[in-house]
Formats: C-alpha cells, structure tokens, sequence
C-alpha cells in the first residue's frame, strides 16, 4: 500500500482535514491516508479541547465506509508529548508501507518544521508534502531547507481554533465539520456547547444500497462499542477489504462483514443467548459454558434482522469469525484472517501479516487458524466443536 500520513490534534477533526486527506489520495494516487491525532502537541502545551478519547471518536465517526482513510492512535497511546519522528518509526514498523510515505504538512508549519525533533530524519524518512494553508504572505517555502511536493489544493479557510470559537460564541458552526463530529459535539456537549442537540433530521433511511448499509452499521458500531472494540472493527474491515481486492473477492461485502462482526459484543449473555437461538443451531457445551462466544451468531442474527442484511457470504462470515466451521466460503476466512491479524492488534506474529501479500488464501487461513489453535491450547482453553470439525476436515485434506 502507498501511505500517506497526516497528523494533528484533530480538536475537532473539520472539513479542512478531511479534504487535504482526499486531496493527497486524488493528486498523488496514494491508496490510504492515516489520520493520527496528537496526545500533546510540543507546540499547544496546555491547549483546551476534547480529550484524546473524543478526538479518536470524533475522527472514528467522521470517516464511515471510507476505506481510503484509516486511524491510527500510536500517539493517544504513548500519550505524552507527541513526536513526528516517533510517529513515522512506528507507521513504518508496524504497516510496512511501499516506497516512503507521504507526510502532508500545511504550509502554515514550513516555517517551524526545522524546530521539530530531527527534521532531517524525518525529511530522510517520508516524502514531504505541503499544502496551501495560508492566504496572503510567502509562509515560508522559499527558505525550505528539505525537498517536498507542493500540493496544489484549493484553500478550505478553516481551523480547529475557529470551529472552537464558533461554538463557544453560539455561533455558526455545525457544517464546518463532518455530520459524526457535530453530533458528539452536541450529545457531550464539547468547546463549550451549551444548546440542546438538534434533531437528526439527517438520520438514514433503510435502503438497497449496500453503501448505505455499511455506514449505517459502521455508526452503529461505533456507538455500541468501546472505542477500542471499534477501532478492531475497522481494521479488521480495512483488512479484509484489502485482502478481498486481492483475492478478487467483493470488497464492499467484505467491509460490511468485517464492520459488523463484534457487533454483539457488548450484549449480556441473555440477549446474546436469545438472538443466537434465532439461527436454529442450539448452543454447544462451550457456549453454554462461555455464552459470549455466541457474539458472532448473534451479530449474523442482528443484522439480517435489523439491517435486512440477506446475503450468505456476509452472514457466514460473521457467524464463523469466532470458531471457525467446517465449510467455511472464501469470504469467511478472509473475515477469520483479518480478525485475528489487523494491525492494531498486539503480538501478531509478524510472518503471519507477510503472508497476506504472497500466500494464496488457504495458505494464508490455514497459518493463522493453526496460529490461532495453538495459542488456545498453550492456555489450555478448550477448543470448540466447530474449531475441531475444520481442523479435521484440513488434515483431511492434507492428508487424503
């Protein structure tokens, strides 16, 4: 993947943000986009705003069904001061881009970048990219010590600051930011809003457009779940997006599957009891013993139910995620893969992740589901019937 970096405090993520993103994605075709929110700034020391934890939100909610553009929150959890160089070790480390990755600057910082921690390094390290911020003066490019691209965008005059102020002083605000953004700020009364929420009258009306369907989805993702659970959810839906391009599967059907498939997790045992009934495949000893392992039955449940979701590759995959089945379709292991590998997730055998851009997909499954199957026996968990069944079926295979 061709990666491009763009960083910030995001407080709040605006309209400007999101269009020098599309802007670096159209003119220097680079297939995605990072967005990584500061935990401090060197240079805001004591700046007020959202937490880190609303900024992650806020930029989680602007940005459903996108696949272009991605989150990454290796600064929120480092917390302290937030280093750009840090930053680019970590992105080139742990997503292994192609080529360097772009940094997209606004022209407005070219003249404070010598003052970062090894600017040099950083100019050694990505391909710099700066685009128009600032109106009016030279702000600074003619003296630029490091090679960089210049983005010839339009200007989108507008800053976090302003937003902040606008909504302090009761101001206009509310387009200068995506609809998600506007509604968090609302419901939690952030920068100092004080009115009643507007009525959703925005809200989406059930439709045949699978589009449609995956943002409906991804926000209500989002708002069941933790802001950790749902940042798993969408790197398991990138992942499997990336990999059903690959593998010449549909990538739209594959984001759905991969957005919606922790779904359930927040249910209590009885809901999650109730809705998993509903399939017709009573419960196993395990499930029983362990009734949140029917989050993904019950998830495949809910979205046909809730969402009209009809398709069987798509509720397949959600329902095996888990524990795997025995005749489990291309879609489902891609959805078992990316669950147990995408990027966030800690102490991922890293020659698993490099099978994903050379094994074929039964390779590939088979490695992490054997992965898989021996870190549960190394805690001694008992394996389900499921899991025991597809083991048996690939040594069946393998050994005919």
């Amino acid at each position: 993947m061709k990666l491009a970096i763009l960083g910030g405090s995001f407080n709040p993520v605006h309209i400007g943000h999101l269009f020098l993103a599309d802007a670096a994605l159209t003119r220097f075709g680079y297939d995605r986009v990072i967005l990584i929110p500061t935990f401090q700034s060197p240079f805001k020391i004591g700046a007020e705003g959202a937490s880190p934890s609303d900024r992650l939100e806020m930029l989680a909610a602007s940005i459903p069904g996108d696949p272009r553009l991605t989150i990454d929150d290796c600064e929120v959890r480092r917390q302290g001061v937030s280093f750009t160089i840090d930053t680019i070790h970590d992105i080139i480390a742990r997503h292994k881009p192609e080529g360097k990755p772009g940094l997209i600057l606004g022209d407005d910082l070219a003249s404070t970048f010598s003052q970062w921690q090894k600017p040099a390094e950083i100019a050694e390290l990505v391909d710099i990219i700066i685009a128009r911020r600032v109106t009016g003066p030279d702000p600074g490019l003619a003296d630029f010590p490091y090679p960089y691209r210049a983005m010839d965008n339009e200007i989108i005059d507008v800053s976090s600051h302003m937003v902040r102020e606008k909504i302090s002083k009761g101001e206009n605000w509310r387009y200068l930011v995506p609809p998600g953004a506007r509604y968090l700020i609302e419901d939690r009364l952030l920068y100092g809003f004080g009115g009643p929420a507007l009525p959703d009258d925005s809200a989406q009306e059930k439709g045949d457009s699978l589009t449609e369907t995956i943002v409906r989805v991804e926000n209500e993702a989002r708002t069941a779940l933790s802001v950790s659970r749902f940042m798993h959810s969408r790197n398991t839906a990138l992942l499997t997006w990336d990999l059903c391009r690959r593998f010449g599967l549909d990538a739209q059907k594959g984001y759905l599957a991969g957005i919606a498939h922790d779904i359930c997790k927040p249910l209590g045992e009885r809901e999650l009891v109730r809705l998993a009934r509903a399939d017709g495949g009573g419960s196993s000893k395990l499930e029983k013993e362990k009734p949140s392992l029917l989050h993904a039955r019950a998830g495949a449940v809910l979205l046909k139910r809730k969402h009209g979701v009809t398709d069987q590759d798509i509720l397949e995959a959600i329902r095996c995620h888990t524990m795997g089945s025995r005749d489990m379709g291309s879609l489902a292991k891609v959805v078992y893969v990316a669950d147990k590998i995408e990027i966030s997730r800690h102490g991922v055998d890293p020659a698993l992740r490099a099978l994903c851009r050379s094994a074929d997909l039964d390779t590939l499954f088979r490695a992490v589901l054997n992965n898989t199957v021996a870190h549960l026996r190394s805690k001694e968990v008992d394996l389900s019937y499921g899991t025991k069944r597809l083991l048996a079926a690939m040594h069946k295979r393998n050994n005919p």
